[in-house]
């Protein structure tokens, strides 16, 4: 009786040979969704290339926060204990991104950059006009590539535009270079601890401030949304040190402006004030 049922089993596989051949097909380009995690007690950031237009978490045990009123290129994921759920994003050119977000107790990775690679489709038809014109979309992720190229290479070198270097508690913020290539301006970027106590990196923001002057003297900055980061770390840990680049869009200072980094410290005060002359911005290397 087991004879029979095997052979009659082999019989209606072969039979429907065709058919399991197109399912299987079908199912090899069912996409696998990453998984990213979470917990209430830190921040994990989400970079994508592109501003994010819209963000949905599938259960309230998740958050995700963006900012809704300016398009930024990042979004905050925190979690509460519980399922796991998931995460839809759509960029400003409609780029979907799709993930599965679960809550960890321990997170082993803090941000997350996004390539247009990991997209899961678009919500807008793509017209092509022309064979040699390059899509929205081509034109992001070979973009995003040649960041990701530069900065390495950047890190790699040891060309230095002098000393701007400021230092507080054991912690020491130094600018390295400012380059300049096509349209941007890239600053390499280094933090060392040189205390015997770990540094949580709230934000390293760079803003120009305008001095005016007269009877009523008065500062005013703006802050400066990088189009880039690489390598931006969220801990440098006790006696270690950690280098990155900040990828601006070009610009130049008059003799009333200047450029203020401004490192943060997460639950601490070890914060760092850099003012950066007009000398250093409009002559990169």
């Amino acid at each position: 009786m087991k004879k029979y049922i095997i052979i009659s089993t082999l019989v209606l596989s072969f039979a429907f040979a065709p058919r399991l051949c197109s399912a299987q097909a079908t199912a090899q380009t069912t996409t696998v969704l990453d998984t990213i995690y979470a917990n209430d007690t830190k921040n994990v950031a989400l970079f994508f290339p592109e501003p994010i237009r819209q963000g949905i978490t599938g259960s309230d045990n998740f958050v995700f926060t963006y900012n809704r009123e300016k398009e930024q290129y990042f979004g905050l994921l925190q979690a509460k204990p519980g399922k796991e759920s998931n995460l839809l994003v759509v960029n400003r050119n409609g780029s979907i991104f799709s993930y599965i977000v679960r809550y960890k107790k321990q997170l082993s990775k803090l941000n997350y950059f996004i390539p247009l690679s990991n997209s899961i489709g678009n919500e807008k038809p793509i017209k092509v006009d022309s064979i040699l014109a390059e899509s929205s979309e081509e034109r992001v992720d070979n973009r995003t590539y040649y960041y990701q190229k530069f900065c390495s290479y950047l890190l790699n070198r040891n060309q230095r535009i002098g000393r701007i270097k400021k230092r507080t508690q054991g912690i020491v913020l130094t600018v390295e270079n400012v380059v300049f290539d096509k349209e941007e301006l890239y600053f390499v970027i280094q933090i060392e601890n040189n205390s015997t106590l770990d540094y949580d990196l709230n934000f390293l923001n760079l803003s120009i401030e305008t001095r005016q002057k007269g009877k009523r003297k008065s500062l005013q900055r703006l802050y400066q949304e990088p189009i880039y980061k690489h390598n931006l770390p969220s801990k440098i840990k006790e006696n270690e040190m950690a280098r990155f680049v900040y990828v601006m869009s070009k610009f130049s200072l008059s003799d009333d402006r200047r450029a203020i980094l401004e490192l943060n410290e997460k639950d601490g005060e070890r914060n760092i004030e850099m003012k950066l002359s007009h000398r250093y911005i409009n002559n990169p290397n």
